[in-house]
């Protein structure tokens, strides 16, 4: 059985466990969800259990084939492209500031916690605004084609 039909027949038996399990958190209702410890618990606890083994399986099929892709590819033009990707995140840091905040409930968010998100904004931001740009860049070279 090659591993596109074992994917597809795991999926499917996921599918089914997932549209079951949402069924009985329909069922319950928002208000005994809320209300009840021990509703929550046999509800939506599966719920998330199924939702953490499909994290999982997704993490560990990604790092398979990164690996594999690795070893078959050109491990220069990768390793290229993770050191790129790590000087975008210290250009990030670098550039994004941080200052201890207190929320409206009163938690206090450190100034290192609200250092990397600012990182983590502009690193979002720089890469997505090369995305777009290459996107334009070539589109313009096919319409000039």
């Amino acid at each position: 059985m090659t591993l596109h039909k074992i994917l597809k027949y795991l999926a499917l038996v996921i599918g089914v466990i997932g549209l079951i399990l949402w069924g009985r958190v329909l069922m319950a209702g928002d208000e005994a969800i809320e209300s009840s410890a021990s509703v929550q618990a046999s509800v939506v606890t599966p719920f998330l259990y199924v939702a953490y083994f499909i994290f999982a399986l997704i993490v560990l099929l990604v790092a398979v084939y990164v690996i594999k892709g690795l070893f078959a590819g050109d491990i220069k033009k990768t390793l290229l492209s993770v050191g790129v990707f790590i000087l975008i995140v210290v250009v990030a840091y670098l550039v994004s500031g941080g200052t201890e905040m207190t929320m409206t409930d009163g938690e206090v968010i450190s100034a290192n916690t609200v250092h990397w998100v600012g990182a983590g904004l502009i690193t979002f931001y720089i890469l997505a605004i090369t995305a777009i740009l290459l996107m334009v860049i070539s589109g313009v070279k096919k319409l000039i084609k």
